[in-house]
């Protein structure tokens, strides 16, 4: 029995809570030393026997249920002669059935759908000594070294296949295409489309299905669509393909959110948003852009169809291999032993957000869409995506405007990734070590880009260095954006609650996508005065909505600490709560990041 926690050994204790784990607490005999009647210490939250033993109720709640508790143990009493008085405290936290995997305990009479797959896990694991620090930073490592390249490279590849219009657009595409007006600005706001459509269903079969499977099936189909856009001759043909790939590409950052918050602790998941989701796609889109450059212009195709043949060719085979190495959790991690697995699941229970439950939970649904933390980070991911979408589509014609050939422009669009990466980098470890002080690092993170869109709308256009140093200011956007997903994956419990609530986040992404594009006219060129106003204004409504989830969050936890004054509780990391799959809202433990 893998107990967590440290408790006293006596013979009479792990007789109880051995027996108690295997008769689902119907207990129909005296333990091993007579006058064997337990009491319950409120003030500890403990199982206490007359030898001096006790036990954390939170440890036993791994076996039994919360609602269950008192009349297991009730059971258990009226079965001894004669049977004592237990006066039990009524509701210590919010009733939820746990559930222990079938054909372990089958006398359990639990609900499967109310249980984390990682309390089941738990109980069926082999003991294992307290993981000590040094082990703990080993077992980091390991896991870094293995999903940390999978993870980073599935999002850079489904990246580059969106960015590589922005250099397909300098290589004669909008002329292969006949394209005219605002189509190749829809072109870009498509995509965002598609995600719109996609990402509710995604979202369902993501929760249902094998996350990591799902989510690399996904990048197979998107990287299909990408060798498609080489054979597209017309704007129509364009659309059709660019459609689907949102669709399929809406998975992206929800699937990989998710899986992070599955590996690693709050406190970690900052910097590793970081590194997962850094800007690297306009670095390898440069480099590739410039290598099809030189391809000279006898062969049989444009150089703007090598470009996505070779950037499909190389996430499909990405795509193919990690479908098979990815794992979804640490539970079936195959680079981990059994022990590693054991410690692994084990010390995110103080994430108090689970890490699996296939079990689609309406009422969680509903409570994702009425929270008000959702909707902050919702209209925040609109604002902070519209200098995307505008950024991400028009960059290599931006750049080219100000005089620079094809060649020189796919290479001097590779610092914008570089920027980007940084930015993400720099403000994620911040908001890691300093602590609770994430929406004020957003902020902060803010502020530079502002600067980046004051240069270039103030200089004027003959000033290209200057032009270039704000341009490249402007990329800093994905800090603060990074920031904002580490706060919805702090602040989200709730298998079913932490997906939907990563769907709307990922809408609010698709929207400002959508917008971004259309911000920047055609007539306005080359200077897109529209695209830069619409830039300040977000980046100041970003701060506003930070400032405002701010007060949310320490309004919450203050009703919370007021709740919890002069009751008995659990304490912050306790198995039971840390993988019961209760919602932020209904773990009376759980404080919110801010």
């Amino acid at each position: 029995m893998a107990l967590a926690g440290s408790y006293d050994a006596s013979p009479n204790l792990i007789w109880y809570a051995h027996s108690l784990r295997s008769a689902g607490g119907h207990l129909g005999s005296r333990g091993p030393s007579s006058g064997f009647i337990p009491r319950i210490d409120k003030a500890g939250g403990s199982l206490v026997i007359p030898d001096g033993s006790s036990i954390k109720l939170g440890l036993l709640s791994t076996l039994i249920s919360y609602s269950t508790r008192s009349s297991c143990l009730q059971t258990y009493y009226s079965t001894m002669s004669p049977a004592p008085e237990i006066e039990m405290e009524k509701k210590v936290v919010p009733t939820r059935d746990v559930e222990i995997e079938k054909g372990e305990v089958e006398s359990l009479n639990l609900d499967r759908k109310d249980i984390d797959q990682a309390a089941a896990f738990l109980a069926n694991a082999e003991q294992y000594p307290p993981l000590t620090p040094e082990a703990e930073k080993k077992l980091k490592r390991k896991i870094d070294r293995y999903m940390i390249p999978m993870l980073f490279l599935t999002a850079t590849l489904g990246a580059v296949d969106k960015v590589a219009q922005s250099t397909a657009a300098i290589y004669g595409m909008r002329t292969d295409t006949h394209l005219v007006g605002q189509q190749y600005s829809w072109l870009g706001s498509i995509l965002s489309l598609g995600a719109l459509v996609g990402m509710f269903p995604s979202s369902y079969l993501l929760h249902r299905l094998p996350s990591a499977k799902y989510l690399c099936g996904c990048s197979m189909f998107w990287s299909a669509m990408t060798f498609m856009l080489a054979a597209c001759k017309s704007w129509s043909g364009l659309m059709a393909v660019r459609f689907l790939m949102g669709a399929a590409e809406a998975i992206i950052v929800p699937g990989i959110s998710l899986l992070i918050a599955g590996w690693y602790k709050k406190s970690e998941q900052p910097p590793r948003n970081a590194i997962v989701f850094a800007a690297a796609s306009s670095v390898i889109n440069g480099f590739l852009s410039w290598a099809v450059g030189h391809i000279p212009d006898s062969a049989p195709l444009a150089i703007w169809q090598y470009l996505f043949i070779m950037v499909g060719s190389i996430s499909m085979a990405w795509s193919i291999f990690v479908f098979f190495a990815m794992p979804d959790s640490p539970m079936n991690a195959w680079f981990l032993t059994p022990e590693e697995k054991y410690h692994a699941v084990q010390r995110l229970a103080e994430n108090q957000t689970g890490i699996v439950n296939k079990q689609w939970k309406w009422d969680q649904v509903r409570e994702a869409m009425v929270d008000i933390k959702t909707w902050i980070i919702f209209f925040f991911n609109i604002a902070i995506n519209i200098p995307n979408g505008g950024l991400t589509t028009f960059s290599g014609i931006l750049i080219s405007n100000l005089g620079f050939t094809s060649v020189q422009s796919s290479l001097l669009s590779m610092p914008t990734g570089v920027m980007s990466t940084l930015a993400s980098f720099i403000f994620s470890t911040i908001a890691a070590r300093w602590i609770n002080r994430r929406c004020l690092t957003c902020i902060f993170a803010c502020l530079i880009p502002i600067m980046g869109t004051a240069i270039v709308y103030s200089l004027p256009r003959d000033n290209i260095p200057g032009q270039m140093v704000g341009l490249y200011f402007l990329y800093t956007y994905f800090g603060p954006y990074v920031v904002g997903i580490s706060l919805a994956q702090a602040n989200t419990a709730g298998h079913t609650k932490k997906t939907v609530s990563y769907a709307v986040l990922y809408i609010g992404y698709a929207v400002g996508n959508l917008i971004g594009p259309q911000t920047f006219r055609a007539s306005q060129a080359p200077a897109y005065t529209g695209g830069t106003v619409a830039m300040l204004v977000c980046y100041c409504v970003c701060i506003m909505l930070m400032a405002g989830y701010w007060c949310v969050c320490r309004i919450h936890n203050r009703r919370k600490e007021a709740a919890a004054s002069g009751s008995v509780g659990f304490n912050e990391g306790e198995l039971a709560e840390g993988f019961s799959d209760l919602t932020d809202w209904e773990q009376p433990s759980f404080r919110y990041i801010s």
